[in-house]
């Protein structure tokens, strides 16, 4: 670890399976990219985060959305900030909106409302392999009603998480290019889940073409192997390459926590992250680890504190003074 280069993890959940408002975790069990997942089946808490990170200077972290029960996408929202105002954790969060929904312009005025979240994630269907991808399929990045309800996000002022295998990258750019107005979140590296010589040529070419578009920025996280313990030799090329196809500028480190505690735990990836990038500058580094995530998540990287002494209290209604304190 680096003791001098701060965190904002920018990607995390929390939940609380007494609520039984997590149907995949609680009731209707579904494959999973890392295998069996009855480990995280469980309440994981901020204070369970904070025991994780102790000893990384985590100043915040972005909370996205678990997927709670989609008949109720504000009752996340609602639960998350009360969450935030006792334990001052999450700093700020992704929510919940389905774009393709009939209610989509109502429950995306009523998130923007709420002072921490700043955008939006729906997972968007998907192929299970690159030769069976299909255009317009309901539900999909190229889905005329999903196009519909994505356009509606810059009216909101909310960014877009993007969580999709990389084989829809084409689909992807196809509608991000019409709206440039959009930031956009590449989530868990583009998923290259495929580590094959053909799977990562693929993958890299498809990371590449997103990266055209200046309004795209990647976070590097979600990169385990199923059945292997996480390792920098795995994952070296998988980090580096995603730097030199969308530069330091555009990247950002985050922990998927607790989902990545299936294949390491928190200080093992984030000592992975710093070793492997132990030859920039401290400057290069603290932007990977924290402005940047501050940046585009629309926090005031002054005003953070670091997670262990945060305590709750209001926030303003657009992240102009945002602390975990405030």
């Amino acid at each position: 670890m680096s003791a001098d280069v701060p965190i904002l993890d920018a990607h995390m959940h929390v939940w609380d399976l007494a609520l039984a408002k997590h149907p995949w975790l609680c009731r209707n069990v579904i494959p999973f990219r890392y295998g069996d997942y009855s480990a995280i089946r469980r309440t994981f808490l901020p204070a369970d985060y904070r025991g994780a990170s102790a000893g990384f200077e985590v100043l915040g972290t972005v909370y996205v959305e678990a997927e709670w029960d989609p008949s109720d996408p504000l009752g996340e929202t609602r639960w998350v900030h009360t969450l935030a105002a006792q334990e001052g954790l999450p700093t700020v969060m992704v929510a919940q909106a389905w774009l393709d929904r009939e209610d989509v312009e109502e429950i995306l005025a009523a998130q923007a409302a709420f002072p921490r979240v700043r955008g939006i994630r729906h997972k968007p269907k998907a192929a299970p392999s690159p030769d069976r991808v299909a255009y317009g399929v309901p539900g999909s990045l190229s889905c005329p009603r999903f196009a519909r309800g994505f356009a509606l996000l810059a009216r909101y002022g909310l960014s877009f998480d993007l969580q999709v295998p990389w084989w829809h990258f084409e689909e992807a750019f196809a509608l991000f290019a019409r709206h440039p107005e959009v930031s956009v979140i590449v989530n868990h590296t583009g998923l290259p889940a495929d580590r094959s010589f053909e799977g990562l040529a693929g993958w890299k070419r498809a990371l590449a073409r997103l990266a055209e578009l200046p309004q795209v920025a990647l976070k590097i996280s979600g990169i385990g192997i199923p059945g292997k313990p996480w390792t920098v030799a795995d994952n070296r090329p998988i980090v580096c390459t995603a730097l030199e196809i969308f530069g330091v500028e555009r990247c950002m480190f985050a922990s998927n926590w607790p989902v990545d505690t299936l294949c390491a735990d928190f200080r093992t990836i984030f000592d992975g992250f710093f070793e492997i990038t132990s030859d920039l500058t401290t400057a290069e580094r603290v932007a990977l680890f924290f402005e940047n995530a501050c940046r585009i998540y629309r926090i005031d990287s002054n005003a953070l504190v670091p997670a262990r002494e945060a305590s709750p209290g209001p926030l303003p209604a657009d992240g102009g003074s945002l602390s975990l304190s405030g």
